[in-house]
């Protein structure tokens, strides 16, 4: 039914059935019912009304907002392809040409370099393809097998601290939280010269965290200020997750970087 349809529908049923009740007890019943029983009767009728009609509105509604979640879903879960589509693009695309530079001037290690990161990029973006929330894979699961990858990829060691009852994120937040683990275990890649990192995701009654943590140079030493793009990336997507971020160098025994992200159920 037609959301105009529907408007009509809820402005014009009961005024017609209980009006219509009350024309007809007053007009052909009255001398058969008396006004204390009509009373009762109009009492019965309007309840027994309104927990049918409320009954199937409130499913109607219900459906309507689980099609809209749905629909918000899919469209995160697409505009996560384009992105991986567009971001796969432009890396490949920037390693290829410096590929193509090293190669010219005979520059073999910065060539195998290129090749590497190309990889990199490729199996990271495949990865991704493969397992988006729509698949039926979990969000723990997601990651786990994303960074064992990593971990083969790069040869750091990862330890992982998750638990997590499969608390009911939405596609979009997932996407968005999973893309937040991509970038951070990156910049680990790229700019820490870690041997180990440490992943935690938890949560409690109130809040879940997600906290990255590697023992590499340390936030100031690899230039990565408040306006990195990486930096910038994990900030945006934690506040549209409606989560705290913060990252800070590890100065309590040893170096390296940590990421934290707090958010509210």
């Amino acid at each position: 039914m037609s959301l105009r349809k529907l408007k009509w529908f809820t402005i014009l049923l009961p005024p017609l059935l209980i009006g219509g009740f009350e024309l007809i007890r007053h007009e052909l019943l009255l001398q058969y019912i008396s006004m204390e029983v009509g009373n009762f009767y109009i009492i019965v009728l309007t309840f027994i009304l309104s927990f049918i009609f409320g009954s199937w509105m409130f499913r109607n509604i219900a459906a309507m907002n689980e099609s809209l979640a749905g629909e918000r879903s899919k469209r995160a879960v697409y505009e996560e392809r384009e992105r991986l589509a567009q971001e796969l693009h432009d890396n490949i695309a920037q390693n290829v040409f410096f590929l193509n530079v090293q190669l010219k001037r005979g520059k073999t290690e910065e060539a195998r370099s290129a090749v590497a990161e190309i990889d990199h990029h490729l199996r990271q973006a495949i990865f991704n393809l493969r397992s988006l929330p729509e698949d039926g894979i979990t969000l723990d699961e997601r990651i786990r097998l994303w960074v064992q990858q990593w971990e083969t990829m790069t040869g750091v060691d990862v330890t992982e601290h998750i638990e997590w009852a499969n608390m009911p994120l939405t596609a979009s937040q997932q996407v968005q939280l999973f893309s937040i683990v991509q970038e951070a275990f990156t910049n680990i890649r790229k700019h820490s010269q870690a041997t180990h990192a440490v992943l935690w995701l938890t949560e409690d009654m109130a809040t879940w965290t997600l906290r990255i943590r590697d023992d590499g140079l340390g936030l100031s030493d690899i230039k990565t200020g408040p306006n990195h793009y990486g930096i910038s990336m994990m900030r945006k997507r934690a506040q549209e997750l409606g989560a705290e971020f913060s990252i800070r160098k590890i100065t309590d025994g040893g170096s390296g970087t940590e990421v934290i992200i707090i958010g509210r159920k």
